[in-house]
């Protein structure tokens, strides 16, 4: 799976062996309440500083750590040990963040941020999404959210999480990277994939 938060590199191991872990996990899967409480001692940690470094104030993370583990909680039997369970428990984190910026401003109010070494700033070609009390405006808006977020769909998981981080929620591409186990670098190519294919998805609105 190509995992956008691997963050393997910047966490320190786990304290049980992998076998003990995966144990852990397909007891939780059962319903055991005192493995899945394991499992969160476990990582509870690593989550807080992944929930600091997406949300802009320290003050939201409290309810957001709770929310996040809760997601996690109804989505465990979802998990496949198709790769490895702390990218899987970051995917799930990091999106359950989005879901709460989301919330908490939506995205017709966010101002696409400042380029960056040449950045193509993708969002200010896209027309504007505030149509006011024309009911044709109205009608043309939703199709363009629509559309954005069909074209979104249609992403790689890495290449929508980059995207999404970079316009929707302002971070640098350094931020990025770390929170993705990567390069900086390699955060920028899979931003520009990601703004070439939406480009050519949306061309008939930019």
């Amino acid at each position: 799976m190509d995992g956008c938060l691997t963050l393997a590199g910047n966490i320190p191991s786990a304290r049980e062996e992998p076998g003990e872990e995966i144990a852990l996990i397909r007891l939780a899967q059962q319903g055991d309440r005192t493995a899945f409480d394991a499992l969160v001692r476990q990582y509870d940690q690593q989550v807080l500083r992944l929930i600091l470094k997406i949300v802009p104030s320290p003050d939201q993370a409290p309810d957001l750590y709770q929310e996040a583990f809760l997601k996690v909680y109804r989505s465990l039997g979802r998990f496949r040990f198709e790769s490895r369970f702390s990218t899987w428990l970051y995917r799930v984190v990091t999106n359950a963040c989005l879901d709460y910026l989301r919330r908490q401003k939506s995205r017709e109010e966010v101002q696409p941020p400042e380029t960056e070494d040449g950045e193509a700033d993708f969002l200010q070609a896209v027309p504007e999404k505030s149509p006011g009390r024309d009911p044709e405006r109205t009608a043309r808006s939703g199709e363009i959210g629509r559309r954005i977020q069909k074209a979104l769909g249609r992403l790689g998981p890495r290449e929508r999480m980059v995207f999404e981080l970079r316009h929707f929620q302002g971070l640098k591409l350094k931020a990025i990277g770390e929170l993705c186990g990567t390069t900086e670098e390699t955060a920028k190519n899979s931003l520009f994939r990601a703004t070439q294919k939406l480009r050519l998805e949306l061309s008939d609105l930019v």
